[in-house]
């Protein structure tokens, strides 16, 4: 079976949609984003986080594991990749992609195929490869961060690839964010020790099993010791942290 991306979320995405819920403080952001959009195509949708409700909603994810974990409610998602949507031009008032464009065989292709259907706008989730090491993951960790870092399209990038107006801004992840990427449990340290949790973050598939245990287990021992809430238990009192999480909404132009 082939991959449609660089992450193989037919194997490894069973645990995604029980970790990965929307959080609503984030997903009020997206949502003002698309703005007065009727009609939005969600690409590389995976289990339907962050789709407006009240809108005429098309989904697009090439995983059957991931289109299976869509909730009720949900429209089925079509089977097809952003680098090829099976649309007319202008098919949609926007265009949305959450947290994907790193997972997609050619970035700069999906985002051509996502101004190509959009009429209007482009609201794209994503992080800032560049500012991923103000987490304190990175020190425990770093071969992760700096994977990471390959993965993600520099935002620059993205912006001159969709062209238009682009708007920049850093998103505050809340301290009890419902969405667990990594970022999420900046002042939740605990929850990586925990195999599903790790296991609905793609990031870790790009380690190898010992570079996560060594990590865990320093984790482990830093938390028993006190040692961690010693360098960063300060981060257990900031409702928000500013990490590397972008929301990049892009009017379009002729």
């Amino acid at each position: 079976m082939s991959v449609a991306g660089d992450f193989d979320y037919e194997t490894n995405g069973s645990p995604y949609s029980s970790r990965r819920r929307a959080d609503p403080r984030i997903e009020r952001l997206v949502h003002e984003g698309l703005g007065p959009a009727r009609s939005v195509v969600n690409v590389g949708a995976g289990a339907g986080s962050y789709e407006p409700a009240g809108l005429e909603v098309t989904a697009v994810e090439p995983s059957a594991t991931m289109r299976s974990q869509r909730p009720g409610g949900h429209p089925p998602a079509i089977d097809a990749v952003a680098e090829h949507l099976p649309f007319a031009a202008n098919s949609f008032d926007a265009a949305m992609a959450m947290v994907t464009v790193h997972q997609w065989r050619d970035p700069a292709r999906g985002l051509q195929e996502l101004r190509r259907v959009a009429r209007h706008r482009v609201v794209i989730l994503t992080f800032d490869g560049d500012a991923l090491d103000r987490f304190w993951l990175a020190r425990y960790v770093p071969e992760l961060i700096e994977a990471e870092r390959h993965r993600y399209p520099a935002i620059d990038r993205i912006c001159a690839q969709l062209g238009g107006r682009a708007a920049i801004a850093a998103v505050p992840i809340p301290i009890d964010c419902t969405d667990g990427f990594t970022e999420a449990y900046y002042a939740r340290p605990e929850m990586f020790l925990e195999r599903d949790v790790r296991a609905s973050q793609s990031a870790w598939g790009f380690v190898t099993s010992e570079v996560t245990d060594r990590a865990v287990d320093r984790l482990r021992r830093d938390l028993r010791s006190g040692a961690w809430d010693e360098r960063y238990g300060h981060l257990r009192g900031l409702s928000t942290f500013e990490g590397s999480l972008r929301l990049i909404v892009a009017e379009l132009t002729d």
